[in-house]
């Protein structure tokens, strides 16, 4: 994740332009680079966004399994 951040750290200061260089970088180029930070940015949002809902199934099914164990316990318990 290190050499992403350093990839959009890159290309972010390729958007960082001072008095002196803003008549070398091309409008074309701009817009490149702020097509290409918006891809990668949804990309990681979405790579994101999955693995947050497979973390949340996955505790779901946790929760459901461990109530389903302490409802087993509680009717084992009440039939003694």
């Amino acid at each position: 994740m290190s050499s992403d951040n350093a990839t959009l750290s890159a290309q972010v200061n390729k958007l960082n332009i001072s008095d002196e260089t803003s008549s070398d970088t091309a409008p074309s180029e701009l817009v490149a680079v702020v097509d290409d930070l918006l891809n990668q940015l949804s990309s990681k949002f979405s790579n994101l966004s999955s693995e947050l809902i497979g973390k949340m199934d996955e505790m779901s099914r946790r929760l459901d399994n461990l109530e389903a164990t302490i409802q087993a316990g509680n009717e084992q318990g009440r039939s003694e």
